[in-house]
């Protein structure tokens, strides 16, 4: 049913960064078990993918799902992988739900950093000016340490709203 998502070139004449099934499948697994040490076996998986959502898919297929030898879905073992991790069906197929989805789980992920949310904590009350001189000084730190810019081509950080003064 689907392998890599089709898209258009870009500018420059490459594919944009595309998640495949694969990619998006095990993004939503480390998501719900990010601790790759107690992450269960894809046998464990599909079992309580089908106990929660009644939907059938073997250990192996899930494994073969998540290492991209395979690629073709059914519509019921989508709505049952959606179903267990919370996402609509469209994450699997749609750019557009893909990205607002993975940046919701990527905030999640965050967010289980106690440091992470301690700081949030802290920053809440403070006015526009001073959060913005706090995002201008952790969009530093992350270019010191080679991390990425989270920022879009607009200079806002995605899923925020212009501060107001």
């Amino acid at each position: 049913m689907m392998g890599k998502v089709a898209s258009a070139p870009d500018n420059d004449g490459r594919r944009p960064a595309l998640l495949t099934l694969s990619e998006r499948l095990n993004e939503l697994i480390a998501s719900v078990y990010p601790d790759e040490r107690t992450r269960p076996g894809y046998a464990r998986l599909a079992k309580e993918i089908r106990e929660k959502t009644g939907g059938g898919i073997s250990g192996t297929y899930l494994w073969e799902l998540a290492t991209g030898r395979k690629s073709n879905v059914t519509i019921r073992q989508l709505e049952a992988l959606a179903r267990y991790f919370g996402v609509p069906p469209e994450y699997f197929f749609n750019e557009e739900v893909s990205r607002r989805v993975s940046a919701e789980l990527a905030l999640a992920s965050a967010l289980r950093d106690a440091r992470i949310r301690n700081i949030a904590l802290r920053a809440n009350g403070l006015s526009p000016t001073i959060l913005n001189a706090i995002l201008a000084m952790v969009n530093e730190a992350r270019r010191v340490q080679n991390l990425p810019d989270l920022t879009n081509r607009h200079g806002h950080q995605p899923n925020s709203r212009e501060p107001e003064d």
